[in-house]
């Protein structure tokens, strides 16, 4: 008794398909290209104990005013559970605050601390080169067209 060919016609999703979606799928090239971005810079920070993610929402709280938790999770693309979640250790380590607003009691605004800023200071030398690295990666399109492209599928 022999086995069947995974590419007979029993089976209605032949190799060529795999190799097609491989070769093609946008999604999957962002994914790859993002975990490949994301853990230069993770490989970058980690002498900070910074993630690329907490990197992010830290700066994401650069700003003059408290930033409301609903905008932070807006401009980071995650949901509030996920914000809560990857806030907390920052809370922890003294690098934001966070303040239930006086006037809506189920509102939160986020502001970074003395210490949070500092550790900002000390990161953006270090974004700033891994950036540039990965700047002069990217020849085949200008790198103006591929962000406005990324922020259209965002």
């Amino acid at each position: 008794m022999s086995k069947a060919s995974p590419d007979t016609a029993a089976n209605p999703l032949p190799y060529e398909t795999t190799i097609m979606v491989r070769d093609t799928c946008l999604c999957l090239h962002v994914q790859r290209a993002a975990r490949a971005v994301a853990r230069r810079f993770d490989e970058a920070l980690r002498p900070l104990d910074l993630t690329n993610g907490q990197f992010s929402l830290l700066m994401s709280l650069n700003r003059p005013e408290p930033a409301p938790m609903r905008q932070v999770a807006s401009l980071l693309a995650m949901d509030r559970t996920t914000l809560t979640a990857n806030l907390k250790p920052l809370e922890r380590r003294g690098l934001l605050k966070i303040e239930t607003d006086a006037d809506d009691r189920r509102s939160k605004h986020l502001t970074l601390t003395r210490a949070g800023r500092d550790l900002m200071v000390q990161a953006m030398p270090i974004w700033t080169a891994t950036h540039a690295v990965l700047d002069r990666m990217v020849t085949a399109t200008g790198l103006d067209e591929l962000r406005t492209d990324l922020r259209a599928l965002s």
